[in-house]
């Protein structure tokens, strides 16, 4: 796998600094020796300088250099998390609390991650989208979702169905404002009453709607996508195509008499005119049902998330979720009092393995969909993704099982 971009042609990235023999490289050289031929990876300035092949490297003389045996990936892009490490975004005091999250997540890989909240009231959105904003303008997330409250009570798995609402285009505005600019995306239902002004509203703020926690019809989501469609290329924001929330998971089941939202959705990725999310991670999905998204998606669209909350990198016990209780047990988070899945516990490096190792889908596919295609959702393709020359140096090092050996982000140690 060539490390420069797991998809892309064999030909090595380029970079006008590097394009002289015997550079002076004051970075990080990464060196795969496990396989033939092998890849270097030149970091320098907290940028990916070159990536390739090991044979048409340029000579380099580099401040320090890390040998590695297995692959080399970009870090790792998590679209939709709720929390890990014991700490929950919709729960926490302040920021403080929120890097703990953070933190359990990057030093398994995930070097970009958007922050997930849960349906609530409009002051305790306020408040942590402000908290959040903060977190995003250090550089620390990568931006914020909004997981409601414009949803199904129908369908709303952990979510609290007291602050579930109608469509508020003005609340959108207020929160997009309170975010300054990292509001990224946000779950809404198709059936929502006023669910056209909230999806022109995101689409105006900035923010890519994501259509899910929905009870709607298959013509309803179709709908739905095709008006996120003319909203975002009007916009002209982070991307020009909406994403499903978590596919399959709360939406209403297909019937071979009522297909229902998720073949529409699947359909619209089919086509190219949308991206779904899949929690893969081997609680809630089938491995069987992940390859068969994989096999129907069109190219890159698709998308692994890891839908974590606070009992990610954690033991199994009780937790919470925007206020509701959560049982965590064999790894498997439910409502305490319901039992609706309610959140994961994996890292997205753990849902990656699931998909390789349990679906079976080809690993440079699967890559991707933790890597380039979250990042081009976010409109982040060209500083985040992939290891091409240009992008933050942001690396993965992992063995043979697709286990965490090493993590830089931005060129240092994590």
């Amino acid at each position: 796998m060539s490390p420069a971009d797991p998809a892309s042609s064999p030909t090595s990235s380029t970079h006008p600094d590097v394009l002289r023999a015997d550079l002076a490289l004051h970075g990080t050289a990464v060196l795969e020796r496990g396989l033939v031929p092998g890849a270097v990876v030149l970091l320098a300035g907290g940028h990916v300088l070159w990536s390739g092949s090991a044979v048409d490297a340029p000579s380099y003389e580099a401040a320090r250099t890390i040998e590695h045996d297995g692959l080399i990936l970009p870090g790792l892009v998590d679209i939709h998390c709720h929390g890990g490490g014991g700490a929950s975004f919709p729960d926490a005091d302040g920021p403080e609390q929120m890097m703990q999250a953070v933190l359990e997540h990057r030093r398994h890989g995930t070097t970009s991650l958007v922050a997930s909240l849960v349906t609530a009231s409009p002051e305790t959105l306020r408040a942590r989208v402000a908290d959040l904003a903060r977190l995003a303008a250090d550089g620390e997330i990568a931006a914020i979702h909004l997981e409601g409250p414009f949803i199904s009570v129908a369908r709303k798995g952990a979510q609290n169905p007291e602050h579930i609402t109608g469509g508020d285009a003005a609340l959108v505005r207020e929160l997009a404002g309170v975010a300054g600019g990292a509001l990224a995306t946000m779950t809404v239902a198709p059936e929502a009453e006023d669910a056209d002004a909230v999806i022109t509203a995101l689409a105006e703020s900035g923010a890519v709607p994501s259509l899910g926690h929905t009870d709607c019809t298959s013509a309803e989501m179709s709908w739905a996508v095709q008006a996120s469609r003319t909203a975002l290329r009007r916009a002209h924001g982070r991307s020009s195509l909406p994403t499903a929330t978590h596919l399959f998971n709360g939406m209403r089941p297909i019937h071979h008499r009522d297909p229902g939202p998720a073949f529409a959705c699947l359909d619209a990725a089919a086509r190219g005119e949308m991206v779904v999310e899949l929690v893969a991670d081997g609680a809630h999905l089938d491995h069987r049902t992940v390859a068969h998204v994989f096999a129907v998606a069109a190219e890159d669209h698709v998308m692994l998330v890891t839908d974590a909350m606070a009992a990610a990198g954690m033991a199994d016990g009780q937790y919470t979720l925007g206020a509701q209780e959560v049982t965590v047990a064999g790894g498997v988070a439910t409502l305490t009092h319901g039992g609706s899945i309610a959140g994961g516990t994996a890292h997205l490096l753990d849902v990656l393995r699931h998909t390789v190792q349990g679906s079976g889908v080809d690993l440079v596919r699967a890559v991707r969909a933790a890597t380039i295609v979250p990042a081009t959702v976010l409109g982040m393709q060209d500083t985040i993704g992939s290891l091409e020359a240009g992008r933050r140096a942001d690396v993965l090092l992992v063995d043979s099982q697709l286990q965490p050996v090493t993590v830089l982000r931005g060129g240092e140690s994590v």
